[in-house]
């Protein structure tokens, strides 16, 4: 369980800047969880914070009970935290097979490798040679990205805007590996940042960021209904896909 108390951060450019603003939340075991709200509204910071990749201001974070808010990325990587960049990272001179046993930090046979790529919807015999490069789209980059999400087997996978820079076909294959997972979500949480009605679709919880303020918080049954029944509500840019 991932349990934010408190947190606030201040810009680095402008300490007088506050994008977030006092948030206490929990993101609980074996649930999927979508964090959504307006563009500006700290959501993104957020999920950086989380992830070790920001610190925060002010506030605690705990994992599993543990305080690790002096942890840095790494750290917090180890300790069972993965994150997963709206841009994918490419990676020249290194294959697809390398990477996956990069983030499961062991040498896995090149079977259990596949088994990752398969587990996203990529024929694995097609892209376990692949080199992580340009000759990649956004849609394939992504899945292999979530692919060692899967081999590094996080308590805590943290997914920023996925949808992000793919097209319809990516994002509806995305959809589906985000069922799978939630399927077989044991012993681990999803935490997703979205403004995709599609993916709040699959969510259990989902959690609204406004002003860089925590503004609701609940079962999709209770806060999907506020968000796409009444436009003031909705975020700019939510759209179906």
């Amino acid at each position: 369980m991932l349990e934010l108390k408190n947190i606030s951060y201040n810009a680095k450019d402008d300490l007088n800047k506050e994008i977030i603003r006092d948030i206490s939340l929990v993101v609980p075991d074996e649930k999927l969880v979508v964090i959504t709200g307006p563009n500006g509204g700290g959501k993104s910071t957020l999920a950086k914070l989380i992830a070790g990749i920001e610190m925060p201001t002010s506030g605690k974070i705990f994992l599993n009970g543990e305080d690790i808010t002096g942890w840095d990325i790494t750290t917090r990587a180890r300790a069972g935290i993965g994150f997963s960049f709206q841009q994918p990272v490419r990676f020249k001179g290194i294959q697809v097979l390398d990477l996956i046993r990069l983030a499961a930090g062991k040498q896995l046979s090149v079977a259990s490798a596949c088994d990752y790529l398969s587990e996203v919807g990529l024929c694995a015999r097609e892209y376990i040679d692949r080199e992580v490069n340009s000759s990649l789209s956004g849609g394939e980059l992504k899945r292999i990205e979530i692919a060692t999400v899967l081999a590094r087997a996080t308590k805590l996978s943290v997914f920023d805007e996925p949808e992000a820079g793919i097209d319809l076909w990516s994002f509806q294959n995305l959809i589906q590996v985000f069922q799978r997972m939630r399927e077989n979500i044991k012993g681990s949480s999803i935490l997703i940042i979205s403004h995709q009605e599609r993916i709040m679709n699959i969510a259990d919880e989902i959690i609204v960021i406004k002003d860089g303020k925590l503004d609701r918080q609940g079962t999709r049954e209770e806060i999907l209904p506020g968000l796409i029944g009444t436009a003031s509500a909705m975020p700019s840019c939510m759209k179906s896909m």
